[in-house]
């Protein structure tokens, strides 16, 4: 490891977990080590408070941009590991200021020096460190320092076998390791907002699988295609671990026919749950995961949400009850699933929609439209119909 390169992975949130922490621990290191898996010569270690993903100088950069989308990591740093000695130390601290200059002489006008170290046998106090390492910088670069708005800083980890130097640091997604909360299914459409539900859930710890309800052939082939889009593009964030595919054509025309037209996208949304219900009981799910933000549509209102949610036979996670447009379209770019989700092509929720859609069913008269159907018979029809696509690694 002394004399390579490494990416020097920080955590945060796991801290708290205090008896927990190594099995949530133990979660992180299994998602980076997937993370980097198919990267030829990556490693992966865990030394106290840190991870450290070590490759060849050449996958650096494909290293970095993957474990980016690790959550439960809250930042990262490629960085360079020399033997914990102050002049080497040093020496490599002035490289990397001397690289960040030259990269970019605009803007690094300035710069500071953080310093820590874990291993207090260290003969040089972290100040100490910081001091020289200043020094010797500005002395070679002509840089000053500036220790409150600084546009580069350069960063000292010191344990006891390695040191570590630093002069870049990146946001991770935060949160915690997916796996650490259980598993979920997320009902999937080809909007803006289930998308972005998803990634949340997963950003709690959540494992999503997901079901996507297809009507041909009022809905077409490139619905599906988009959709299918959507969960890779959650795979790349280890959020997605398969996607169902469930017919909804029949069950629907049915649904449209069973009571007022008014209550026909409730209808559809409690046939919804009790499909995404049988679909967790075999992916061993314990809560369904939906795009639904209080007061956005018709169907989302306080009183239509209760009358949905009661078709469903376990926890319903609503990330983005509270979340207004704007702030779920800002997610979805971040994410990297909001030009997809443009895409003109539209799901099965926009069709058969009445003119005027109740904004308050109650749930006697909803339960006395499904009378006439055999609403268990409908959802295991449609849930042993639904194909299987896998998507994450």
């Amino acid at each position: 490891m002394i004399g390579g390169v490494v990416v020097l992975c920080r955590f945060g949130e796991i801290f708290l977990k205090g008896a927990n922490r190594g099995r949530f621990e133990r979660m992180l290191i299994d998602n980076v080590r997937r993370a980097v898996a198919d990267l030829p010569e990556a490693r992966v270690s865990a030394p106290h408070g840190r991870v450290l993903v070590t490759v060849p100088e050449a996958g650096l950069e494909d290293a970095c941009a993957r474990l980016t989308r690790v959550f439960g990591l809250v930042s990262l740093s490629p960085a360079r590991a020399v033997a914990p000695e102050l002049p080497v130390i040093v020496e490599a601290a002035v490289t990397q200021a001397r690289a960040a200059l030259a990269r970019d002489p605009a803007r690094v006008r300035a710069f500071k020096v953080e310093a820590r170290r874990s291993d207090k046998r260290f003969p040089a106090t972290s100040y100490e460190i910081a001091c020289e390492a200043g020094a010797r910088i500005a002395a070679a670069t002509g840089l000053p320092v500036d220790l409150h708005h600084p546009p580069l800083t350069i960063g000292i980890e010191v344990g006891s076998e390695v040191a570590f130097v630093f002069g870049d640091v990146r946001p991770g997604p935060g949160g915690l390791p997916v796996g650490a909360s259980g598993r979920a299914v997320l009902l999937l459409s080809g909007g803006i907002d289930s998308p972005v539900a998803g990634w949340l859930a997963a950003k709690r710890g959540v494992v999503n699988d997901a079901v996507y309800f297809h009507s041909p052939p009022f809905v077409g082939e490139k619905s599906r295609d988009k959709v299918e889009s959507l969960a890779r593009a959650l795979g790349g964030w280890q959020a997605m671990r398969s996607l169902y595919v469930a017919p909804f054509t029949e069950a629907q025309k049915r649904l449209r026919e069973a009571g007022p037209a008014e209550l026909a996208v409730v209808l559809y949304r409690r046939m919804m749950m009790r499909v995404a219900d049988l679909i967790a009981d075999r992916r061993g799910a314990g809560a369904l995961v939906t795009g639904e933000s209080l007061g956005q549509v018709a169907s989302q209102t306080m009183p239509n949400m209760d009358v949905i949610g009661a078709a469903a036979r376990r926890l319903v996670l609503r990330p983005l009850a509270t979340y207004d447009k704007t702030e779920t379209i800002a997610l979805a770019r971040r994410i990297g699933t909001y030009d997809t989700s443009v895409l003109p092509y539209e799901d099965c929720c926009a069709l058969f929609v009445p003119a005027h859609p109740a904004t308050a069913a109650r749930l006697a008269d909803v339960e006395r439209a499904e009378q006439g159907l055999d609403v268990a018979a409908e959802a295991a029809a449609v849930a042993d119909a639904a194909q299987e696509i896998p998507i994450g690694r």
